[in-house]
């Protein structure tokens, strides 16, 4: 072996070998590739790279030693890819969210659909002493036309009411009041289903309910200023409610309300139903607005203003052996409770229309208030002459305490009063006192009906109530009135058309 063969070939002349091979591998000829002499500054016409340089660019491995690309460059690209994946990643998770929330309401108007109905309970009791100081013989026979005994004192339960209301739906609610003030004969009060957030109407109930006439029966008996409505009101629509379908909305911000509804005349309170072929039944309407109402003050002042409007069809034909009684009839009690109402028109033969309207306004600054209402009723009869009838009251309210008569003017009525502190007494600790006053509300009422016009003789009527009210808490109080009335103009009882009375009443209400 000759002496060169023996050497070791030095790893530079290796490395100098390879290169030649790669250049000589290049100066192959290739094909290259037209570029746009656009992409390429200075040159007009097609540019076609050198065969070389398509070749490095064609391999990885030349173009990473030719232009120094290096593993960075395939990093890059994996990163790049990385952030891809992980912005699919979030659309994907985006999605699965909104899927798994979309689920969830599914799920929970699955619940509402198959869930029963809520059920929340409620009531009333109101325990009532009235006693009868003086009365004239006339007052006597109207009390007891048989016997002429004065009206005697009494104590009664006058309201004892349970009531269960709730939802059968997210749309759909329901209402029934019972009463056992007479427990040998219970009756019910409110007993509808409603259906809320309606297109137009709004809020729809079907069932006995208030018809919308007279601001005094609109509000509740757990917030009215005296133990009894006045005589025209109470008149005018007689114990207030009656089966039919109402309507009840207002604006966005019910500074303007309405109730409207067609009822049936007739008071099925005792019997639960309607039989017959006499079809009496009022169209009724209610505007009411507060043009002005102190928000700053929580609504301690405010003016309420409305008009209310009945157009009846009663039966002028009905008598007393018919299915249907004649409907066309207005009467009273004397704002205190009695046996008897000593004012009545009895029913009002060859009516065929009747149509009353009642006005209403009511002011509140701070501790007082104003409220007054006028009611008139025009009756058309067939063959006789038409019938006018009116009345009105007007009372005022003030607390001694500094407390106010809140408002509700989504309903447009009044709500319920809440003392600055309860009333308590009660012993301490150190053997001493410590009390509450409660609210003390002093109150004045003036009313007054007529009910007599051409042949028909209802009576013509005058009351003065004064009351105080001690509101112990938000849901109990103590109620005083003392009421003198007279009355005259009326169809003789036993030859009396007239008489005077004075009458005094205490009530104990709770409601829950």
């Amino acid at each position: 072996m000759s002496r060169i063969a023996q050497r070791r070939v030095h790893p530079a002349v290796l490395l100098l070998l390879t290169c030649a091979f790669c250049l000589a591998e290049v100066e192959q000829p290739v094909v290259g590739q037209e570029i746009d002499a656009a992409e390429l500054p200075g040159h007009s016409a097609p540019y076609t790279p050198p065969p070389e340089r398509v070749r490095i660019e064609a391999d990885p491995l030349l173009r990473r030693f030719a232009f120094g690309d290096s593993a960075e460059g395939d990093r890059s690209s994996e990163a790049s890819e990385m952030e891809n994946g992980e912005e699919e990643d979030e659309e994907y998770e985006e999605r699965l969210k909104k899927l798994e929330e979309a689920w969830s309401k599914f799920q929970e108007k699955q619940e509402r659909a198959s869930a029963r109905p809520t059920m929340e309970w409620s009531g009333r009791i109101h325990l009532d002493q009235w006693a009868f100081p003086t009365s004239t013989r006339g007052i006597d026979f109207f009390e007891n036309p048989d016997t002429g005994e004065d009206p005697e004192n009494r104590f009664l339960f006058r309201r004892i009411r349970p009531s269960v209301r709730g939802e059968i739906s997210e749309i759909i609610d329901y209402r029934l009041d019972l009463e056992f003030g007479n427990l040998n004969d219970p009756t019910f009060k409110d007993a509808y289903v409603g259906f809320r957030h309606l297109p137009v109407f709004q809020t729809v109930r079907v069932g006995h309910q208030k018809r919308p006439l007279g601001f005094d029966h609109w509000n509740s008996s757990n917030v009215t200023v005296f133990m009894e409505r006045p005589v025209i009101v109470e008149a005018f629509n007689q114990d207030s409610r009656r089966l039919g379908v109402a309507s009840y909305g207002g604006t966005e911000d019910f500074e303007v309300s309405w109730q409207t509804g067609f009822f049936l005349l007739e008071d099925i309170q005792n019997d639960g139903d309607y039989t017959g072929d006499s079809e009496q039944f009022s169209f009724n309407s209610r505007l009411a607005a507060s043009p002005w109402y102190d928000e700053s003050s929580g609504g301690r002042g405010y003016l309420h203003l409305a008009v209310a409007n009945m157009l009846a069809n009663p039966d002028g034909n009905a008598g007393p052996d018919e299915s249907n009684n004649n409907e066309a009839r207005f009467r009273s009690r004397p704002e205190l409770r009695t046996r008897s109402r000593w004012v009545d028109t009895g029913a009002i033969s060859n009516a065929n229309w009747f149509n009353t309207t009642g006005l209403e306004a009511a002011l509140n600054i701070g501790p007082f208030s104003l409220v007054s209402e006028y009611q008139q009723s025009y009756v058309d009869r067939h063959g006789d002459p038409s019938l006018f009838f009116s009345g009105a009251y007007v009372y005022a309210a003030y607390f001694l305490t500094g407390e106010h008569v809140p408002y509700d003017r989504e309903t447009s009525q009044f709500d319920r009063v809440t003392p600055f502190e309860n009333f308590f007494l009660v012993n301490t600790c150190n053997s001493g006192v410590a009390s509450g006053l409660g609210a003390w509300q002093v109150i004045v009422r003036y009313s007054y009906a007529n009910l007599s016009d051409e042949d028909v003789r209802g009576g013509r009527e005058s009351n003065v109530t004064l009351g105080l009210n001690w509101w112990w808490t938000a849901h109990s109080r103590l109620q005083f009135n003392y009421v003198y009335g007279d009355i005259e103009d009326r169809d003789p009882v036993a030859g009396y058309t007239g008489g005077s009375f004075t009458g005094f009443g205490t009530r104990i209400h709770i409601d829950f």
